[in-house]
């Protein structure tokens, strides 16, 4: 049993051990203290088995136990501890005097972890115990000592003093296996068995200190913060799926599933975020019928056929651009074209499409708003998204210059400055 339990200890430590070089060699590195030395003291009171005429009084005895307790995790941890328990008789009754000895290997859970005790209090915690032993006893009543093992559970309150030490206040139940002697040592008497499996029971009651070992701030008895660290942990993956769920093209197609994702605004796409052109001539087919609509009412109104005069009236495709009825506008500050706008865009790609040797001069105003320079920028910034839009398309960006105009003072003092903010076009 002494050999068992000594390769016991020694597989305990060794894990203990491997788990510390793991997490200090750079999977994890540690950000709280494992190690602590737990000493108590208290009251000892064995209950069976007594010869008749034998028995300890309530409060008469002693008991001492010193352990090293390693946490793998806050929630889970072994120890290996010593206990030694004294009693006898009290004065009115047979005489005899008794000591009990034991080691045990046992396991822990920190309960206060375990059910995050972290939410209602930072100072008190309870941890559940148990394992097996070896222990033995002598007495006065016979020679040499009876040899047993031993199974033991325990609870333990904790109340944290600092970080480095807590007071402890213990409960736990001792049953022996094979053990010879009855604790009075006056086994083989009367109708006491010579053998009393696991009939043996003592139970302990104690008061100490965890002491924490280590030069962390925090030992894993108190390392609620971990869950913090978890939570952390839950909000970054949160926070990836929230930028996988971004629509930068604003199709109802998530970027993550989105082939396409620089569809222009208000165009009909497919699951796959592509614009839907069953013709594939690269104008997607909603803007295309557009655009063929727009044509031929521009030459009928050129035409004179359809009874129309004014505004647009009597005005080409050609004329219609560069007189400025066809324009792309946009938000303030903005250089992503508003989705307005889209259709007046792909009359200009229709155009420059079937008139491959005309050339366009873009170009991008702003509002009075703001300086010159941010003005100046703004406007190129807003040509220069239109010619990749176009370029998008099919149209070579050779066939366009970029022209930053800056502000549109023509639209100082209007009531809508929304009409100046915008991009025109000069077909050549």
């Amino acid at each position: 049993m002494k050999k068992l339990l000594l390769l016991l200890s020694l597989f305990v430590l060794t894990s203990a051990i491997a788990q510390e070089e793991e997490v200090n060699g750079g999977m994890q590195e540690s950000v709280y203290n494992r190690w602590s030395v737990d000493l108590n003291g208290g009251l000892s009171r064995p209950t069976t088995p007594f010869m008749p005429g034998y028995y300890v009084e309530d409060l008469s005895f002693f008991h001492v136990d010193l352990g090293a307790r390693y946490m793998f995790n806050p929630k889970f941890g072994m120890k290996v501890d010593f206990g030694y328990d004294s009693f006898e008789n009290p004065k009115d009754v047979l005489a005899f005097k008794s000591q009990y000895y034991r080691v045990n290997l046992q396991g822990v859970l920190n309960v206060g972890r375990a059910l995050n005790f972290e939410e209602f209090t930072e100072s008190f915690n309870i941890q559940a115990h148990g394992g097996l032993g070896y222990s033995f006893m002598n007495s006065n009543n016979f020679d040499g000592n009876d040899n047993m093992a031993n199974v033991l559970i325990g609870l333990t309150g904790q109340y944290k003093l600092t970080e480095k030490v807590a007071l402890n206040a213990d409960f736990t139940m001792i049953n022996n296996i094979r053990q010879h002697y009855t604790f009075d040592g006056t086994s083989g008497f009367g109708n006491v068995p010579d053998n009393r499996g696991f009939n043996g029971t003592l139970y302990n009651a104690t008061i100490g200190l965890s002491i924490y070992l280590g030069s962390n701030d925090m030992h894993a008895d108190w390392a609620y913060e971990m869950q913090d660290e978890k939570q952390a942990e839950m909000e970054d993956r949160l926070a990836e799926i929230e930028t996988m769920m971004n629509d930068t093209d604003r199709d109802g197609v998530p970027d993550y599933l989105d082939v396409e994702n620089n569809t222009t605004n208000g165009v009909a796409v497919d699951a796959k975020g592509r614009a839907i052109d069953l013709n594939n001539n690269g104008i997607p087919d909603e803007l295309e019928r557009y655009v063929e609509a727009k044509t031929k009412e521009a030459v009928a109104v050129s035409n004179g056929t359809n009874g129309t005069t004014g505004g647009r009236g009597n005005k080409s495709p050609l004329e219609l651009i560069n007189q400025g009825y066809i324009n792309i506008f946009f938000d303030t500050d903005s250089f992503d074209p508003k989705s307005s706008s889209t259709n007046d865009l792909y009359f200009v790609i229709n155009y420059l499409r079937d008139n491959p040797s005309a050339t366009a001069d873009i170009i991008g105003t702003a509002d009075t708003r703001g300086s010159n320079a941010y003005n100046n920028e703004l406007s190129r910034k807003r040509a220069e998204r239109v010619k990749s839009i176009v370029e998008k398309a099919g149209i070579a960006g050779s066939r366009m210059t970029i022209i930053p105009q800056g502000e549109d003072t023509l639209g100082e003092g209007s009531a809508n400055l929304s009409l100046v903010r915008k991009v025109t076009f000069k077909i050549k």
